[in-house]
């Protein structure tokens, strides 16, 4: 694949110090999508980094850059004159989890940490240590970013929106790195599995990826095949005083029917390539209760034997308690996309080469989860995962290491070296 372009120490510290301004200025804006919503974006406080970023990209210099009214940034970096090589996409979403608040986002910098724990301002009850997470051990010395204790930080996926745009500004103050056409895609709503419904696809090339992976090394080219079930029991309601014979308790049927579901096949008791069900919602009265659950695997016969365990409780709780009635729906919501890239060996080869001129390991894994890349793998755009450096997503603890940013940084810049040379 030819000798890597020499990246030079004032390149990399170009490359982390523009990274780590973008992520600091990035967090604290507001973008927690919102599942409840029927409008695209989820939430309107999206469109504020939408546009900041679209903004960003015109001031970069790059070409066709657009914003749609549905949450999604376009932009193109054009390849040098006489590069003829194919066209990649980078895509990073703007959304962070509602799992955890995220407004009044405070980024602090613990710089030069020294393997003590990690306090938080906002909630002194609070710290981070390498007990939360073994792989912070790595990082002694490093400057390692968290938020302040009330939020998470939203370095998913910040961090990789900083990344691809501090790769991008490299490319542009360094004319001399070689780089096939760039086609740039942050979009809204991922964390709620929307990430790509309103994508426009002819904007984006053939081969995709998407930066929103964790630990530095990780190439990504499989995920879980996903399914979710949504559980509606009717009941019959009834004064408790005259209940006996009459009362049909939805809720507590509802409860009976989620313990019938083997513990060893839950999420808190696995790990791996174990599948799992997982309760997330549970909500109602005796009259009427529902049950909002995932289902997940890395083979999807493992997760249609799942489903058909629900359709079995269901036919066997009717039975049980005949003048119950419950609705259960199914539908399967990504699959596993090594099935298909496995067919695209050079999307993935370029960047494992590209990780490796980054002077990392490259860490071949399997996301326990689902990313943008997966939906659009289906449908035509082969796209692994390639880390950002974040860690602890979706929690307060939430952390990345400043030199994690710039190894993700210069991997953009070794992968879009490597598609010019094809």
């Amino acid at each position: 694949m030819g000798n890597p372009t020499t990246i030079t120490d004032e390149m990399r510290q170009f490359m982390e110090e523009d990274a780590r301004a973008r992520l600091l200025r990035y967090v604290q804006i507001f973008t927690t999508s919102d599942e409840n919503s029927e409008s695209d974006p989820s939430t309107a406080r999206q469109m504020d980094l939408l546009r900041l970023l679209a903004a960003e990209c015109t001031e970069l210099g790059l070409a066709d850059v657009s914003l749609s009214d549905t949450g999604y940034v376009y932009a193109t970096l054009p390849a040098p004159q006489g590069v003829a090589a194919p066209a990649i996409g980078l895509l990073a979403h703007v959304d962070t989890s509602p799992e955890q608040p995220g407004e009044n986002v405070r980024p602090v910098c613990h710089e030069n940490w020294d393997g003590s724990p990690i306090s938080f301002a906002d909630d002194p009850q609070l710290q981070l240590t390498p007990a939360d997470c073994e792989e912070l051990s790595d990082f002694v010395g490093d400057t390692i970013i968290t938020a302040s204790g009330k939020t998470l930080l939203g370095a998913d996926n910040k961090a990789g929106i900083s990344e691809i745009m501090a790769a991008i500004a490299t490319l542009q103050r360094y004319p001399e790195l070689p780089h096939a056409e760039i086609r740039l895609c942050f979009t809204s709503d991922e964390e709620i599995g929307r990430g790509t419904q309103g994508i426009d696809l002819g904007r984006l090339p053939t081969y995709c990826y998407t930066i929103d992976g964790g630990y530095p090394g990780e190439l990504e080219a499989e995920c879980f095949n996903a399914w979710r079930a949504d559980l509606t029991f009717h009941g019959v309601g009834v004064h408790a005083g005259y209940a006996k014979d009459k009362l049909v308790n939805a809720i507590m049927i509802a409860a009976r029917f989620l313990d019938e579901i083997p513990e060893e096949d839950c999420a808190e008791n696995s790990d791996g390539r174990q599948g799992f069900y997982y309760v997330f919602g549970v909500n109602g009265d005796t009259e009427k209760a529902e049950v909002q659950l995932i289902i997940r695997d890395f083979e999807r016969a493992e997760n249609e034997r799942r489903c058909q365990y629900l359709e079995t409780l269901k036919t066997r709780f009717e039975k049980r308690y005949p003048r119950l009635r419950i609705d259960l729906e199914m539908h399967e919501q990504y699959r596993n996309m090594r099935d298909i890239l496995e067919g695209h060996p050079r999307v993935v080869e370029l960047a494992h080469a590209a990780i490796e001129d980054a002077g990392v390991e490259v860490l071949r894994r399997a996301i326990r989860g689902g990313t943008d890349g997966s939906l659009l793998t289906q449908v035509g755009h082969p796209t692994p995962n390639i880390f950002t450096g974040g860690m602890l997503f979706h929690s307060r603890k939430e952390w990345i290491a400043s030199s994690s940013l710039r190894k993700a940084t210069e991997t953009i810049v070794h992968l879009a070296r490597h598609w010019a040379q094809q």
